[in-house]
């Protein structure tokens, strides 16, 4: 039987990115809701993050999102995080906020148009040099609403014209990471809809080019861990966007809709050999990332909640029984496979962890410590003036 002095570890050194713009102003498609101490500048964004590092030791870097987080001086901003205790990792990009784009980016007819979205993604890899990140991620809001509007393989052709470009300027040690999305905001078809379109574009342009899966971009009921099964059998999977959804792209706090669903999609990723430190630089080539707008709740406890939450259920993903599981699979004994993968979800490894973290010189219970600390207190009343960030 697997214990928690077994894979405690393993829990050493788990990293879970935060997105920057989880941490300014967010909504609903009608109204962007202001939040008091929210940041006003990606300096402000960056401290934050670094505070959810400080209470966890989970996050030690956090991704920026261009033209969001624009900044004159890379090196300066840079150096501002690491004098908070994070690096800047993951830059994605932005070509669905612009009228230009209205009927495709990356795989719009128009030459000129898609040039500017390729030259768009030049800036962002000028930017990966500048901030030593390894990971370009796109995500693209294209498709079509009504049948006939589009040419279908028009569309991938220049789309994987497009990527080439893009995928032939970045740096021997970076990554391309082409996201899906099944719908939205495009209704009939989307350019990139699933994980076979992404890994087909990706498998064509070489092995720097990795899939992302966020986890809430599926249809309801989808086997999400078939499909991390899948990506790491192909070595394609590049890296995960967290969150969680009830019915669409909710974007909520990840662990919040499904933990059993986080739970299985963790022990694919544990089982398949994307957690933990793979690389001479240390870091996995499976990238943990939150995605996730925090609507109605603090920003940074929301942040905190996520990345325990992540946490929790990797621990418990690690207790699985492995030797166990695989017995009672060879065997055909349902339901002692059940049991054994069931004991491990069902194991309450909230009191080993608090355990842990004091240990290692953070607070048992961060979620306490925080709003012990009046740290939010304090952002709010210090933010006052200037213009509060948000996705829009």
């Amino acid at each position: 039987m697997t214990t928690f002095d077994d894979i405690a570890h393993q829990l050493d050194g788990q990293a879970i990115e935060l997105p920057s713009w989880a941490f300014g102003n967010s909504g609903t498609r009608f109204k962007v809701f202001g939040t008091p101490g929210a940041p006003r500048s990606i300096q402000e964004k960056v401290a934050d993050a670094a505070t959810v590092h400080r209470f966890t030791g989970l996050a030690p870097s956090v991704a920026l999102h261009i033209p969001w987080d624009l900044t004159d001086d890379w090196a300066a901003l840079r150096a501002h995080a690491e004098e908070q205790g994070v690096a800047l990792g993951t830059i994605n990009s932005n070509t669905f906020q612009d009228d230009d784009y209205k009927f495709g980016a990356l795989t719009h007819t128009d030459a000129k148009i898609r040039q500017k979205a390729i030259d768009h993604h030049f800036e962002c890899i000028d930017v990966m040099h500048a901030t030593g990140s390894r990971d370009l991620k796109i995500w693209l809001a294209e498709g079509s609403n009504y049948p006939g509007q589009a040419d279908l393989r028009g569309r991938q052709d220049r789309l994987a014209e497009s990527l080439a470009a893009i995928y032939d300027r970045i740096g021997e040690e970076q990554r391309l990471v082409l996201e899906y999305k099944f719908f939205e905001p495009a209704f009939y078809h989307t350019d990139v809809p699933d994980w076979g379109t992404s890994y087909a574009q990706v498998s064509a342009l070489g092995e720097r080019a990795v899939v992302c899966l966020d986890t809430g971009h599926h249809a309801p009921g989808t086997n999400i861990e078939f499909i991390v099964m899948q990506l790491l059998r192909l070595g394609k999977l590049g890296s995960f966007d967290f969150n969680s959804r009830f019915y669409a792209d909710d974007d909520l706090i990840v662990g919040s809709a499904d933990p059993f669903q986080l739970f299985r999609i963790l022990f694919e990723v544990i089982r398949g050999g994307g957690y933990g430190p793979a690389n001479a630089d240390g870091r996995s080539n499976v990238a943990f990332m939150l995605d996730q707008c925090h609507n109605v709740e603090d920003k940074i406890p929301g942040q905190i909640r996520s990345v325990l939450n992540v946490q929790e259920m990797t621990a418990r993903a690690l207790l699985v029984d492995r030797a166990a599981l695989t017995a009672a699979q060879e065997a055909g004994d349902v339901l002692g496979a059940h049991e054994v993968f069931m004991d491990a979800y069902s194991t309450d490894v909230r009191p080993d962890l608090a355990a842990w973290r004091e240990e290692r010189g953070l607070p048992a219970h961060p979620m306490k410590a925080y709003a012990a600390s009046g740290h939010q207190q304090q952002i709010e009343a210090a933010r006052v003036g200037g213009a509060q960030l948000s996705w829009t």
